[in-house]
C-alpha cells in the first residue's frame, strides 16, 4: 500500500520514497510485463505503439525506467550486460 508520504513494505514498516530510491545503490532492477498501451506512462518519449502488444520493461529499484522490449529474455540480458541484479516482485 502506498500513501503520499510512505510505502508499506511489510507488517506496518514504512520506508520513504527517497529510501526506496536508494535500495541497491543503483544495481538492482526488475523486469515488468506491460502492454504497449501503458508504455508512454513509463517511457514518455516512446513513439506510439500498436495497442495490446505484450512488452517487458526493465526498471530500476527506484522506479527509473531503463528499457522496454518485446522479449523478456532481452530485458534480462540488458540487465546482465549493465551488471544489474534482477529481483522478483510479487
Amino acid at each position: 500500500m502506498i500513501d503520499n508520504n510512505n510505502t508499506t513494505i511489510s507488517d506496518g514498516v514504512f520506508i520513504t520514497p527517497s529510501q526506496l530510491a536508494g535500495l541497491g545503490g543503483g544495481k538492482i532492477a526488475y523486469v515488468r510485463a506491460m502492454l504497449s498501451d501503458d508504455v508512454n506512462r513509463l517511457f514518455p518519449q516512446a513513439p506510439d505503439l500498436e495497442p495490446g502488444v505484450q512488452l517487458f520493461a526493465l526498471v530500476g529499484a527506484d522506479g527509473t525506467p531503463i528499457l522496454v522490449t518485446d522479449s523478456m529474455e532481452a530485458a534480462f540480458a540488458n540487465a546482465w550486460e549493465h551488471e544489474l541484479e534482477t529481483v522478483s516482485l510479487h
